[in-house]
């Protein structure tokens, strides 16, 4: 059995949860198991609904968000929030076989103080031998960086939000 591998796609550009749903609709193609934790999201999104169309019984979402955005600090119920999802996903790749993890925007949920660093850095270290792990979000630390095997970084040069363009069906969600 070859190490499964750690990746993290970072950065201020647009793209960083598609390459992981794109990793994550490649390995249900080989018929992968796949557990895709999503952290301050809960917005109903395509992309999510074609994972769970396409994966059946070999796709698992978890999501546990109240939908609002975070303008200055984060309240004690949101830091609640990203906790047990963290540890949700934990008891859940403990007591069921993936071969793929999605921790999507747990960078930008460790930036905010949601959860602890030192948790994830951690549970990379001890990861099981066969899982691939990928992690996604904004902001990621040096010390992220280095637990990592390949790092991208998805920057931004041009971004059509920055006209006042909304999040559009079809193409943000």
């Amino acid at each position: 059995m070859k190490k499964a591998q750690i990746q993290l796609y970072t950065g201020d550009g647009k793209g960083k949860t598609t390459a992981a749903v794109g990793l994550a609709a490649r390995a249900l193609g080989h018929g992968w198991r796949v557990l895709f934790v999503q952290f301050m999201k809960n917005r109903k999104s395509g992309e999510i609904d074609f994972l769970e169309l396409c994966g059946g019984e070999n796709f698992k979402l978890l999501r546990k968000w109240d939908g609002t955005f975070i303008l200055s600090r984060p309240s004690e119920e949101q830091a609640k929030m990203c906790g047990d999802l963290w540890r949700m996903g934990l008891d859940t790749l403990e007591r069921e076989r993936y071969d793929m993890v999605v921790f999507d925007e747990i960078t930008v949920a460790l930036s905010f103080g949601l959860l602890s660093e030192s948790s994830v850095i951690e549970f990379l270290r001890v990861k099981p031998l066969a899982l691939e792990v990928v992690l996604t979000g904004q902001g990621a630390t040096k010390e992220i960086v280095e637990a990592c095997d390949l790092v991208s970084e998805i920057r931004k040069i041009k971004h059509y939000y920055d006209k006042g363009i909304k999040a559009r069906k079809g193409v943000e969600y």
